[in-house]
């Protein structure tokens, strides 16, 4: 079934269907579906396509977690989803703006961090499939909580700790949030405990902004860094880019390394992203963040 039948479909279920376990099952079959039907979007090469397409999918998930609050699978949907969209097409597009609209990228930072927000509820929701009381538990006792869940559960710890991140980044100045950086730090190295390959090397990508922008004295810094990313290049199989972008980004800047920050972006603009067509949109988005850097290269280092 093409996603726009499958996307009818959905409505005509939500709309139509009067019998509650007659719904339930058709609805639960659907959500299955559309769980497991995000490839198509993974491999498209054109952004604004998919850009203006998530926001209906989305949407029309969130319709069928009315009817089924506990589907893992489609949580999981909704956590991922609203996260990348977050990320690729507002947050994005936030830091294209700041130089020419600083007042339109502020508008859409805030954006950004509402729907960063919105998917890690998603992904809490999942989480306390597992374990209720997720959040509080893990403040009492991180280690203690986190070693109720094992290998299986990464993906929903997984996108937990990146949209909880990702929000954090996106709003520094929310005490509250930023306050919460060690339980997100507990939980990707859990995750990276119980399976440091997940996804071809996510992880290790994740770590690689996680490190870089962490103190030795935190545990992180660029030698933590630099061995993350070392390891995702190993696992991606170099399949996917944005760990380049991340190292250009957090180290080179910090060490006012200009050579290796527009050595490793021009890395990234070179790659072919047709090569590997499962990962060519996260790759597109990569080259597109990279253009933008190289294209203010001066603004990260100062004159000799």
């Amino acid at each position: 079934m093409t996603r726009p039948r499958i996307l009818l479909f959905a409505m005509t279920c939500l709309l139509a269907l009067s019998g509650c376990s007659i719904r339930q099952v058709a609805v639960s079959r659907l959500a299955d579906t559309l769980a497991e039907g995000g490839s198509s979007y993974a491999s498209d090469n054109d952004l604004e396509l998919v850009g203006d397409a998530l926001p209906f999918s989305l949407k029309t998930i969130e319709g069928l977690l009315l009817e089924v609050p506990e589907h893992r699978a489609l949580l999981l949907t909704a956590a991922s989803g609203f996260t990348q969209y977050s990320y690729a097409w507002v947050d994005l597009e936030s830091f294209v703006l700041e130089d020419t609209d600083p007042r339109r990228a502020g508008q859409l930072k805030r954006r950004a961090k509402n729907l960063y927000l919105r998917g890690r509820a998603y992904a809490l929701r999942a989480v306390q499939l597992h374990q209720p009381d997720f959040v509080g538990s893990l403040r009492h006792d991180a280690k203690g909580t986190l070693s109720r869940f094992s290998k299986e559960n990464i993906p929903e710890l997984y996108w937990l700790a990146l949209s909880w991140a990702a929000a954090i980044a996106a709003d520094t100045s929310d005490m509250d949030l930023v306050a919460d950086l060690n339980l997100v730090d507990a939980i990707i190295r859990r995750c990276l405990e119980l399976d440091e390959t997940f996804d071809n090397g996510a992880l290790h990508e994740f770590m690689i902004a996680w490190q870089g922008g962490r103190s030795p004295l935190q545990g992180g810094g660029a030698d933590s860094a630099r061995q993350h990313f070392d390891r995702a290049v190993v696992l991606s199989a170099d399949m996917r880019i944005s760990g380049l972008v991340s190292l250009a980004e957090s180290v080179s800047v910090a060490a006012q390394n200009r050579a290796e920050f527009e050595q490793l972006l021009e890395q990234t603009l070179a790659f072919n992203v047709d090569t590997h067509p499962q990962t060519r949109l996260a790759n597109l988005v990569a080259q597109r963040r990279a253009r933008v850097l190289l294209g203010r290269v001066d603004n990260y280092f100062l004159e000799d």
